[in-house]
């Protein structure tokens, strides 16, 4: 069975961070924080998304002197649109997980 894209548990971790406020710029930084994401994983996400036009990366020139400009990111509205589908799908695909039940053998 191929695999879904834009469904693996990283994906989903740094869509759920995104949507909090899909409007608001977000540096990768921020993002591997609350995401608990190393830098390894959380950076070729977000290249691959923003290739696919699912997030918008822009510079961010620094505030203080002598410090290298950042990349900020937010979803676009498709990957919005998308973000919702999967992790809906996420959320279904947890609620039919079966739960583990106590057998209770009488004395």
């Amino acid at each position: 069975m191929p695999r879904t894209p834009h469904a693996s548990p990283q994906t989903l971790r740094l869509f759920e961070a995104l949507m909090k406020d899909p409007t608001t710029w977000r540096y990768g930084y921020d993002l591997s924080r609350e995401t608990g994401l190393a830098s390894g994983t959380l950076y070729p996400i977000l290249m691959r998304l923003t290739e696919q036009s699912l997030l918008e990366a822009v510079w961010e020139p620094s505030d203080q002197p002598g410090r290298p400009p950042r990349h900020t990111y937010r979803l676009t509205g498709d990957g919005v649109a998308l973000a919702k589908v999967r992790l809906s799908e996420a959320a279904a695909k947890a609620d039919r997980r079966p739960t583990a039940v106590k057998i209770v053998r009488p004395a």
